[in-house]
């Protein structure tokens, strides 16, 4: 039983990695090309799937948002415009 449960987590960990491998596109990938790292993670059971997880994800980029216009009661002009 304990040889069939590890199976089964080695198949769902591939089949995790090659679903995210495959939804990278678009994205810098780490170390490697995103072709490269589905062969790996495809033929090389477990360590493929685990280097992909630490060493290939692409990296979320940071998006700084522009600068929006203040509430009313936070912008001080306004509140002074009041009295």
């Amino acid at each position: 039983m304990p040889r069939v449960l590890l199976i089964i987590a080695v198949v769902m960990l591939t089949v995790y990695c090659v679903v995210e491998v495959a939804q990278s596109r678009g994205y810098r990938v780490r170390s490697m090309p995103r072709w490269l790292w589905a062969f790996a993670v495809i033929c090389v059971p477990v360590i493929g799937p685990i280097s992909w997880l630490f060493l290939g994800r692409p990296v979320k980029e940071t998006r700084q948002l522009p600068p929006t216009a203040k509430a009313p009661d936070d912008d001080e002009d306004f509140l002074r415009g009041l009295r």
